[in-house]
């Protein structure tokens, strides 16, 4: 049995390979991602046809997520052997010149308007800490407050600054232009700061006819200041806590996380847990007690989805992190199936209130009547992604005509989507239903199925219906 938490697993050299893939859908990965900041659009056109190879062999649906780079800054060249020393001072310039222990570059062309004097700039994940104490037209002077050695092209944050840059880049746009063609489910937009960001990505979608879902990336501190408008604007929210770790206290990152999966909860979105997940499995066979914890508690504040970046990636078992992953999963929720935990409360946009009265209708009925799986006909995500937030203790089959549709449910907690022709009856509905859960072993004979049908399939004044079916002996 797959878990009701989605699994997300990123894809690169260790996991790219049919057979790979198939084990991973196998043991339980729902979304795979496509990380834009490594790899060409050739070696991405590859593993998307390896995909699309490995998806055949499953009846249910398997999304894919383009993960767009955004305006991640890095040093520029470094001499080797280079090492920072506390209490001095380096220059830091805009350009390609090789650098040292006195002076380096940034590929960041704003750097010097954005920061200012005061402020703090982090290398390499946070281990080197310089604070600004001079600004001049070419070059900012900063004192060395935690040293160590630099090499070439590390990262660098600016957790004190409110960036210029947008959060698309030019580079951005053609892996939207690629994902578009390559009719890819989901973009997670990185570097988010404010909700217009996520609109003006799904703006440009829109206008170019495509229907794929935009998933921001919340790694900023600016974003937390905006989360609930980005939360509004967005389709979901990946809590990316790598970069968010670094630029802000890491005391506060458990913190803002269950902030923005309670508001995510509340506000009806899906939200996914990524960063460090099982981050021990890139090198070893079994996570450490502290991961198991970490994703266990990931599940109780209720994520949609949890993610694995190089565990799959680039480690060494992807396999089996995906496996380990999976059984925490599912042991936890087990454990919060068990306790009787009040409903959320979901705001809703008012064209979808009625849905909703319908998902918390349908968990209200099952705590009533026992029934082994709902069956959902979705006209659209919308449909059953209010069901899916109302966490129905059982599973909820996802069924729909349209492919897209049918893939972006994948995402969602407790969804096992299927494509499926749309039926021309009740009756028609009904036989498909039974068919389908028989075969994927969600329900067996004498066995109660609770069951929304397609609006086609109901008088023209109903809109929505639940209806209690029983599996033939």
């Amino acid at each position: 049995m797959n878990t009701k938490t989605s699994i997300v697993a990123t894809l690169g050299p260790a996991s790219q390979q049919t057979e790979t893939l198939d084990k991973l859908i196998g043991l339980g990965v729902s979304v795979f991602r496509l990380n834009f900041s490594h790899g060409t659009f050739e070696t991405h056109q590859t593993t998307l046809e390896h995909i699309n190879q490995a998806r055949k062999s499953f009846p249910y649906c398997v999304a894919v997520m383009g993960d767009l780079s955004g305006p991640k800054i890095r040093i520029g060249q470094i001499e080797p052997g280079t090492s920072l020393t506390e209490g001095r001072t380096v220059k830091v310039m805009i350009g390609e010149t090789l650098g040292n222990a006195l002076a380096f570059t940034t590929t960041y062309a704003d750097l010097i308007k954005d920061v200012q004097v005061g402020q703090r700039i982090l290398l390499d994940d946070g281990q080197l800490v310089l604070k600004v104490k001079e600004k001049t037209p070419t070059h900012l002077v900063c004192q060395v407050v935690i040293g160590g050695p630099l090499s070439s092209r590390k990262g660098m944050n600016l957790p004190d600054t409110q960036l210029s840059t947008p959060a698309i880049t030019p580079r951005d746009w053609q892996c939207v232009d690629w994902a578009i063609a390559h009719e890819l489910d989901y973009l997670a937009l990185s570097f988010v700061q404010r909700a217009d960001e996520v609109r003006q990505l799904k703006d440009y979608l829109k206008q170019k006819g495509s229907r794929i879902k935009v998933i921001p990336k919340i790694e900023k501190p600016l974003a937390i200041e905006n989360i609930e408008s980005i939360i509004v604007a967005a389709d979901g929210i990946m809590m990316a806590r790598g970069d968010l770790g670094v630029e802000m206290d890491l005391a506060q990152v458990p913190l803002v996380q269950k902030r923005i999966t309670a508001l995510c909860r509340r506000l009806g979105k899906p939200v996914i847990i990524a960063t460090q997940v099982l981050q021990s499995m890139i090198e070893n066979f079994s996570p450490t007690r502290a991961e198991a914890t970490d994703v266990a508690n990931a599940v109780m504040e209720y994520a949609d989805a949890v993610m694995l970046s190089g565990e799959t990636a680039v480690g060494k078992y992807p396999v089996e992190a995906v496996r380990w992953l999976a059984h925490i999963c599912r042991t936890t929720e087990a454990y919060m199936d068990s306790r009787s935990e009040p409903r959320p409360v979901i705001d809703t946009a008012p064209e979808q209130m009625e849905m909703q009265s319908i998902a918390r209708a349908s968990a209200a009925m099952l705590d009533e009547i026992k029934a082994a799986c709902v069956v959902a006909w979705a006209h659209d995500t919308d449909d059953v992604r209010l069901l899916s937030k109302v966490r129905i203790d059982v599973p909820v089959l996802s069924l729909s005509a349209d492919a897209l549709t049918a893939r972006q449910a994948a995402l969602y907690y407790g969804m096992v989507s299927m494509q499926h022709a749309e039926p021309a009856s009740y009756d028609e509905w009904v036989a498909a239903a039974e068919k389908v859960v028989t075969a994927l072993g969600l329900a067996g004979p004498g066995q109660h199925l609770l069951m929304m049908p397609p609006r086609s399939t109901l008088s023209q004044h109903t809109a929505y219906t639940l209806t209690f079916h029983t599996v033939a002996g």
